[in-house]
């Protein structure tokens, strides 16, 4: 691959400070952050021949702000440690514990998973041998919440992703779509009213319209949760749409090499891609990410 000698505008300053991106207030003092990295590495197999650093010193944190949850996308090529994060947030192993540094959740460090954090992963997660209704309580009932109650929430909640209640309620994850399995993965993961929902590559296996549709879904849903929403893609357009700002991450091991930010969606994703500004933005990143493996030797 050969670099042109002419230089590349860089539109970094039009980005991160758009006239209309949303100003988000100051936490106020003394509260603590929602999620908190300081100087995070893991290595897999350390001190053996298979030793792998999958994420190396990356600090961040997202500020607990009243009524205001933030989405943040985490992109980067593959192999970079995006899910290492989300699974490091979500306290599984053995992703968890870190190697050096500190994870904290709500200001206490990460020991564990919690009812704090939900997740949905992009393979359809689901028990096959429980209905729709079933399986979207099913957080419910290892609360103890009676039978009754857990059906009702569970029902408003399939209606709210855009399912049939009536419909769909009863019926087995075999005789549903794909989109329609995600649909209720989210689902199942909001009715527990989660501070943070933690989303790896949810819509990665959709077709391309369906997949737009569920970023218009996922934007409607978190704004009425107010959950603070980490969102792993490899899609850059997917991360323009639903980013209040971008985590950008090198080639492994790694690391966060730029923030960008990006207003909150007014339009849907099909005509949101269609503005000259998300266009830019796009082109931005691609040619963040195209310099980067230039420089690692990825063609």
């Amino acid at each position: 691959m050969t670099q042109s000698s002419d230089p590349v505008p860089d539109p970094a300053a039009k980005l991160t400070a758009a006239p209309e991106e949303r100003t988000i207030p100051p936490a106020p003092e003394g509260r603590p952050h929602v999620v908190e990295f300081h100087n995070v590495t893991k290595t897999y197999a350390a001190g053996t021949s298979r030793e792998y650093t999958a994420i190396k010193n990356v600090t961040f944190h997202v500020a607990d702000i009243e009524a205001i949850g933030e989405l943040i996308c985490i992109l980067g090529p593959s192999g970079c440690g995006k899910s290492t994060v989300l699974k490091l947030i979500a306290g599984l192993e053995p992703q968890h514990p870190p190697t050096i540094g500190d994870v904290k959740v709500l200001g206490q460090k990460v020991e564990g998973p919690g009812s704090d954090r939900g997740m949905v992963f992009q393979e359809y997660t689901a028990f096959d041998n429980r209905t729709v209704l079933d399986n979207v309580a099913f957080g419910l009932e290892c609360r103890g919440v009676p039978r009754a109650e857990r059906h009702e929430q569970a029902r408003a909640w399939i209606e709210k992703v855009g399912l049939n209640p009536k419909k769909d309620a009863l019926k087995f994850p075999h005789e549903l779509s794909g989109g329609m399995r995600q649909r209720v993965a989210i689902a199942r993961s909001l009715i527990l009213n989660p501070r943070i929902l933690l989303m790896d590559e949810p819509f990665g296996a959709l077709d391309p319209m369906t997949r737009l549709r569920m970023q218009d879904l996922l934007i409607k849903l978190w704004a009425e949760a107010e959950a603070t929403v980490f969102f792993v893609t490899h899609s850059i357009e997917e991360a323009v749409f639903l980013g209040d700002r971008i985590y950008l991450f090198s080639n492994a091991p790694g690391t966060i090499i730029e923030e960008v930010h990006a207003p909150r969606p007014n339009k849907s994703a099909v005509e949101s891609q269609a503005l000259p500004e998300f266009s830019e933005r796009v082109k931005y990143i691609r040619q963040k990410i195209a310099a980067m493996e230039e420089q690692a030797g990825i063609i």
